[in-house]
């Protein structure tokens, strides 16, 4: 490989890393009035509703996920937890791919076509 593809490959995964959110994860340990409250709120609820939809069912199988271990973990969120997927389902698009999702193929298929075709 000459040294122009490693240093614009590597330009590339750079602008890439800094391009897209990371998302980090929290542990902690609850108190016991959180843990006995088992109200279920309308966003747990369309949580847990989107488990019946076939293309999920298919989907967490295809993922090795059992559908009773799904809704457990629901179970287990937090209020935050829930609230922040029950968003995310409602605002996802229907294609599946985002934003960034599009300029990634879009900047991937104009790389592999600079390098496949210039002269």
């Amino acid at each position: 490989m000459n040294f122009a593809f490693k240093r614009t490959t590597c330009r590339a995964l750079v602008v890439s890393l800094l391009a897209l959110s990371f998302q980090t994860a929290q542990a902690g340990l609850i108190g016991a009035d959180q843990a006995a409250a088992g109200t279920a709120s309308p966003e747990r609820a369309l949580v847990l509703g989107s488990l019946e939809r076939a293309e999920v069912i298919a989907q967490l199988q295809a993922a090795g996920v059992d559908t009773a271990a799904a809704r457990e973990r629901i179970q287990a969120m937090s209020e935050q937890e829930v609230h922040a997927l029950a968003q995310d389902i409602q605002t996802a698009p229907a294609g599946g791919v985002s934003t960034w999702g599009w300029v990634a193929i879009v900047l991937v298929a104009a790389l592999v076509w600079y390098y496949v075709f210039r002269k």
